[in-house]
């Protein structure tokens, strides 16, 4: 016997026997079970998500011997003639191949004529989006005043390219691309049903792939077994499709999370033994900032499209939300550069390296170069202590400390300081800005500073004191003023003054620079 491709042996026979769509299965088995029939349906979506099946099923339904109903027997010879593409009264049409008004004539020539055998005679044109304007013309009067046994199935991916004259005389169902969990479930019921070992894994890359095309992933599914040798695993899979590894995904992202430049290289060595898509591996990686930074809003609403919702939370909580708004600016910038890179393994690494260096959050761990040279001069230099305690404006600008954290130690006063302990007050005016992972990161920005374990302790509340932002601003307030006074004072000034009768407007008086 000959081998049946997944794809049309696992097509399914009835609504029940569908993957999603549920949306648009529900409104047809009410309409078929309460006999409220239209003369035409649209069907509509991208390739692979089930128009031409729900069409064939609906044919079915409405030739089925047992009657009208939304669950069609399948036994019966109208189901099964339906099932094996020989039915008389189901006349199937690819538009694609059959465009001229000539075709469509001929076509409807014989609509006047009652069904052979069933009783509906279907007409099912898949793509009709390709017929050509004179065709939908010549289509337009059979839709206009169909006869009482006539049902018009249309299928297309693009009803854009349909006239509004057509549209208005159809029901339409948009049919969804399905998501990766749907494809994963069935595709995992199949391999079960054919006896074939399979990595779970494995799926998850099949059903990214697919796109939400079911047909697209039995086709790959089809694939991967001929490329497994009768297994389906996830290493088979990264290599028949040239895919980059989830895992190695989460392993940059993870190093970058860590700032550890030597792991991160490291993985880079360990991906260029694949000979990848560096494209493709950058697209990855704008893809999982994408839902680090929605995990990091809202944890809730992370997906478990690729079967690793667990690890994308959990760098939702190792990366802050600059270091993750950092990294997709620059992995989305750098994929514009790709096409140009002489050496696209290079541009990758230089990508990767911008991110540790130009991290706002604190230094990348970066060994440094082991040297006679330099091994010498780490031995004689000697130990110091940190610097006992400074103000806390005189303080702050040593730490390196910029962006959100940098403001919201600015707008800080100092309560209490021990050789590994700090208590810093937040203006309570300021409060919003801060979090867990804030106060995190200042603990980070002290002990790499003082270079020892450090305990932090942040209050909200009225300062005590000046904080420095705020003698930052007093000191621009009295430099403006002193500004504004010496302005006045200049003759120039004081003549332009007594000759036009004017005015000095303090407020318009600022600092260009600080």
């Amino acid at each position: 016997m000959s081998y049946q491709v997944l794809a049309r042996k696992w097509r399914p026979g009835t609504f029940e026997d569908m993957v999603g769509q549920g949306h648009v299965l529900k409104t047809l088995s009410h309409a078929l079970d309460s006999e409220r029939l239209h003369h035409a349906y649209l069907f509509t979506g991208t390739r692979g998500v089930g128009k031409t099946t729900v069409a064939r099923i609906l044919a079915k339904c409405l030739n089925c011997e047992s009657g009208i109903t939304s669950k069609p027997c399948g036994q019966c010879s109208a189901c099964r003639e339906i099932s094996e593409g020989r039915f008389i009264d189901l006349i199937e049409v690819d538009a694609a191949s059959r465009t001229k008004v000539e075709d469509t004539r001929d076509l409807l020539e014989n609509v006047q004529y009652a069904p052979a055998r069933g009783r509906f005679k279907i007409y099912l044109i898949d793509e009709v989006h390709m017929l050509s304007s004179h065709s939908f013309n010549a289509l337009l009067k059979t839709l206009e005043e169909p006869p009482g046994h006539i049902k018009f199935l249309l299928a297309t991916t693009d009803p854009q390219k349909l006239p509004i004259t057509i549209l208005s005389r159809c029901l339409q169902f948009n049919l969804k691309n399905l998501a990766p969990q749907m494809i994963v479930n069935y595709l995992q019921k199949v391999l079960e049903a054919e006896d074939i070992a399979f990595e779970e894994d494995a799926l998850w890359q099949l059903a990214s792939a697919a796109a939400g095309s079911m047909r697209d992933a039995l086709t790959l599914l089809d694939q991967a077994i001929s490329f497994g040798e009768g297994q389906v695993k996830a290493a088979g899979i990264t290599a028949m499709l040239g895919t980059p590894s989830r895992a190695l995904i989460h392993a940059i992202l993870g190093r970058l999370a860590e700032r550890d430049a030597v792991g991160l290289l490291a993985v880079c060595e360990e991906i260029s033994e694949h000979g990848p898509d560096y494209q493709g591996l950058l697209d990855a990686i704008v893809n999982m900032l994408h839902r680090v930074a929605i995990g990091q809003v809202l944890s809730d609403a992370v997906d478990n499209s690729f079967g690793d919702r667990e690890q994308v939370l959990e760098l939702s909580g190792k990366m802050s939300a600059e270091d993750v708004q950092l990294f997709y600016q620059i992995a989305l910038k750098g994929r514009a550069d790709m096409n140009l890179a002489a050496d696209p393994r290079g541009l990758f690494e230089m990508l990767l390296i911008r991110m540790l260096v130009f991290n706002p959050g604190g230094n990348a761990v970066i060994p440094e170069p082991r040297t006679p040279q330099a091994e010498k001069k780490k031995i004689e230099q000697p130990v110091t202590k940190p610097a006992d305690h400074r103000p806390w404006h005189e303080l702050l600008p040593t730490l390196g400390a910029s962006g959100i954290i940098g403001n919201i130690l600015a707008n800080c006063c100092l309560l209490a300081f021990a050789d590994d302990a700090m208590h810093l007050q937040l203006d309570q005016g300021c409060a919003a800005l801060f979090n867990d992972e804030h106060e995190l990161r200042i603990r980070q920005l002290l002990e790499a500073h003082f270079g020892r374990p450090m305990s932090l302790t942040v209050t909200v509340g009225p300062l005590t004191e000046e904080s420095p932002a705020a003698m930052e601003q007093r000191a621009r307030s009295e430099k403006t003023r002193r500004m504004a006074e010496t302005f006045e004072a200049d003759p120039n000034v004081q003549q332009l003054l007594r000759e036009f009768s004017g005015t000095v407007i303090a407020d318009s008086i600022t600092l260009v620079n600080k």
